[in-house]
């Protein structure tokens, strides 16, 4: 059965929107349909998607600019019935590794969302190519379902 993601992004210098493109192939190319939002609108989100968070952290763990408006607009809302999945991008020598993401894994399940696997924090000292870390996981949380 063939099922619908929406990956939804918060870049500041690119990588996880390369992050984005490679996570979309490997749902292509497992039979499923993939979109991929680099400024996400709640509104815009398919019904029934699965969503899937992919953000880096900017400044003093701040979310990056393209992605504030999408989370100021998804605490006003009800996310009930609403999966995703959390991917952070980060840096392990500052102190607000991959916040963004967990504030989103947060913001996102007080609402009402189900998390379908622990969120995913890639440490970019650890994988210069964050996308090669973000395809083995995803392949292993497509392969359970």
């Amino acid at each position: 059965m063939s099922s619908h993601y929406t990956i939804l992004v918060g870049s500041v210098l690119g990588a996880a929107e390369y992050v984005a493109d490679a996570l979309a192939e490997v749902i292509k190319s497992a039979g499923h349909e993939a979109e991929i939002q680099l400024t996400p609108q709640y509104g815009e989100i398919s019904s029934g998607s699965t969503w899937i968070v992919c953000t880096s952290t900017h400044g003093a763990g701040d979310f990056p600019d393209n992605i504030q408006p999408f989370t100021k607009e998804v605490a006003a809302v009800d996310l009930s019935g609403v999966n995703a999945y959390i991917i952070g991008l980060g840096d392990s020598s500052y102190d607000t590794f991959c916040f963004a993401a967990k504030n989103m894994s947060t913001l996102i399940t007080e609402k009402g969302a189900t998390l379908l696997a622990e969120p995913f924090f890639i440490d970019v000292l650890n994988h210069p190519i964050p996308e090669d870390a973000a395809i083995e996981w995803f392949e292993a949380q497509l392969n359970k379902a």
